[in-house]
């Protein structure tokens, strides 16, 4: 089943398959974004986490992920960092963005979070 026009809702599941797979409709936006951008495709490596598996991971436990309103992704043949710095300018002074050296994460938290991994 999709749920945008490149994302089909089994990729926004928790890893675990607990059966979690909320999908925070703005942060599906700010994926479709990515993908029109770079003409590529988009692989989410995270997006859902149950606080299971978000423990199992080391995740934070005011994770976004909980919420279903995080991803990290890895976009076909565009380095981490050019992705990073793409949301970064699109989105100066919102959301949560991580920049970690083989995958990006973006997060539609309520405020400006910006880190490196």
């Amino acid at each position: 089943m999709s749920i945008s026009k490149h994302f089909k809702r089994y990729e926004f599941a928790c890893k675990c398959a607990c059966g979690f797979d909320t999908a925070d409709i703005e942060t599906v936006a700010v994926l479709e974004d990515v993908r029109q951008h770079f003409g590529s495709p988009v692989m989410i490596t995270s997006f859902c986490r149950c606080e299971k598996h978000n423990k199992s991971v080391g995740g934070s436990a005011s994770s976004q992920h909980l919420l279903g309103r995080a991803a990290d992704i890895v976009v076909s043949d565009v380095p981490a960092i050019d992705v990073y710095n793409y949301l970064d300018k699109k989105y100066t002074g919102i959301y949560g963005l991580g920049s970690y050296s083989n995958f990006t994460h973006v997060d539609t938290r309520g405020m400006c979070a910006r880190w490196e991994g």
